[in-house]
């Protein structure tokens, strides 16, 4: 079905690949899903360079990090994104499924399936098209990961598949863009600690990625749920309030001393 254009545009990277897709050939056709993780905002400044009303599609599974969910409101406000559409599975089905909130544990690729998989399914319905972050460098399955690909007869658009993570970090550098809260934490630790235990950076990565279960795949298949697909106004993104910390060096005030 899209044969044609992925043989004209396949040599194509970055903005270039995503401007004639987004503004012609798939205007208003396409949206592009993101998880607001440590690399989110060289994609998302693209897209925001090309057509900021362009849907960005992003995934509540009700396990979100709090840096993330913060990340993702400094985001949509700095680039301007002015169709943000967060998705969730419906509460009944959560409830009736997994309703401890703890299946991640036992079965990680069934977690995935409903809080994430299926909803995304839901969400991309009446898109001939879709923009996704993955790079080649990060390793796995996604080594082979191609360009420009047709799924399920959507076309699957990956614009920085060929980037490298030095190009990420010229580009990020470059515009200047603000970095995960949680992988800025991950550059101070490891630089105190540089023997950090694997096991602790793994969780560190996990945050800055925008992780929310301890296992990625999606590689559960059932029978379809009901998912719920909602469209938040600018203001309205944020998920859940990111807990308030004290001020750096502000001793707390012990019992005794707020007696007095």
């Amino acid at each position: 079905m899209h044969e044609g254009v992925i043989a004209e545009l396949n040599h194509l990277d970055g903005p270039e690949l995503l401007a004639p897709l987004v503004t012609d050939l798939f205007r208003g056709n396409v949206a592009l899903v993101s998880s607001f993780g440590a690399e989110s905002a060289v994609l998302l400044h693209m897209a925001a360079s090309i057509d900021r009303s362009l849907p960005i599609i992003t995934l509540d599974t009700g396990k979100l990090f709090a840096e993330t969910v913060a990340y993702g409101t400094q985001l949509t406000a700095l680039l301007g994104l002015t169709d943000v559409r967060i998705v969730t599975p419906q509460a009944n089905v959560l409830r009736a499924l997994d309703g401890a909130g703890s299946l991640h544990r036992s079965d990680p690729d069934r977690c995935c399936h409903i809080r994430k998989v299926l909803p995304l399914e839901k969400a991309l319905s009446g898109f001939r098209a879709w923009i996704s972050g993955r790079k080649r460098y990060h390793g796995g399955v996604r080594t082979d990961v191609a360009t420009l690909e047709e799924t399920d007869g959507r076309l699957k658009i990956e614009p920085l598949a060929r980037f490298t993570r030095q190009q990420i970090e010229v580009y990020l550098d470059h515009h200047r863009l603000p970095r995960h809260r949680s992988l800025k934490k991950a550059i101070s630790r490891l630089a105190v600690r540089p023997a950090q235990s694997r096991a602790a950076a793994r969780t560190i990565r996990a945050r800055a990625a925008g992780a929310d279960c301890r296992k990625q795949s999606a590689g559960y298949t059932g029978h379809p749920l009901p998912c719920t697909v909602r469209s938040r106004p600018l203001h309205d993104f944020r998920l859940r309030k990111a807990p308030r910390t004290r001020a750096p060096n502000k001793p707390l005030k012990t019992r005794q001393a707020r007696e007095n």
